[in-house]
């Protein structure tokens, strides 16, 4: 009598796989596939997605052969953001707006769509982490000018933000952000000094950090919080350390803080629901399976 064999594992693919991946140079450090990987196993989704170290000489042609190669999308990491922008048939607003792309869906006629998910995974940790913020508060304080700044200086002009304080050490960079997205019935971002950072934080309803000061192995973040409200809510987008030295001083007067691990799992959840068709959730265990990659968190 002929045995039966056993069932293969779940990972196993079929001819019906859904296949995603990542674009990056290097993409040895994204979390991306470990994230998204959790979610197809957890779901139970016949799906893959798979990490490309793709040269930026070679991304647009990499991104472009999606379609044919059957791809539902992909993800977009540095440093092809803003050329991913360029290459999709269609962007959306805020990715427009952003001038970045880190989300891309194969639409049902083959045609490119790009998104910048980014300033949603911000927002969403943000609101979840720290329930009784609102962005119509008061004043948003931003360090930083760099990519993630300018996703999230969008998610919180779109939320209602009435104020948007925005500093960075090179002052020309901050002022780029300002011109692009001020316009002449809604200017709402002012940029101020970096030396008066300070005191930039008077009457703020939310500080939030998108330099890598702080990050493990840079120098910490320089800032006397004596100005801010303890009501307000301290945001460090860097996540290793997940407490890094200006959200332990923040904790220690009374703020409400937010690590910017939260940041990195919910911006992947619209890419998840476009191309597998399952809403999927950020839960505790999730948290947990991504910290046990990151080196340096215990």
């Amino acid at each position: 009598m002929s045995q039966s064999l056993p069932m293969p594992p779940r990972e196993t693919l079929t001819g019906k796989t859904l296949i995603a991946g990542v674009f990056g140079w290097p993409v040895t450090h994204s979390r991306s596939p470990r994230l998204h990987g959790y979610w197809l196993r957890h779901y139970g989704i016949d799906g893959a997605y798979i990490p490309f170290s793709t040269h930026p000489s070679q991304f647009e042609t990499a991104l472009c052969a999606l379609p044919a190669l059957g791809f539902r999308g992909a993800n977009v990491t540095l440093p092809h953001k803003e050329k991913a922008l360029a290459c999709v048939d269609q962007a959306t607003e805020r990715a427009r707006r952003i001038g970045a792309v880190n989300t891309v869906v194969v639409q049902e006629d083959g045609s490119l769509l790009g998104d910048n998910t980014d300033g949603f995974g911000f927002l969403e940790h943000l609101q979840a982490s720290a329930g009784n913020w609102r962005a119509g508060d008061g004043p948003a304080v931003v360090l930083g000018a760099g990519g993630a700044s300018r996703a999230i200086v969008v998610a919180l002009l779109d939320a209602g933000a009435p104020e948007i304080r925005l500093l960075n050490r090179t002052r020309e960079r901050a002022a780029e952000i300002a011109e692009a997205l001020n316009t002449a019935t809604d200017r709402r971002i002012a940029v101020q000094d970096w030396d008066n950072r300070s005191d930039s934080l008077a009457d703020a309803a939310l500080l939030v950090n998108t330099t890598q000061l702080g990050l493990a192995g840079q120098p910490p973040l320089e800032i006397d919080l004596a100005k801010l409200p303890v009501s307000a809510v301290v945001d460090d987008i860097v996540y290793v350390p997940l407490e890094t030295p200006l959200l332990a001083a923040a904790r220690k007067r009374g703020n409400g803080i937010v690590d910017g691990l939260g940041m990195l799992l919910h911006q992947a959840r619209p890419g998840f629901a476009a191309w597998f068709k399952v809403e999927p959730e950020v839960t505790p265990a999730l948290r947990d399976f991504v910290l046990a990659d990151i080196p340096g968190i215990k």
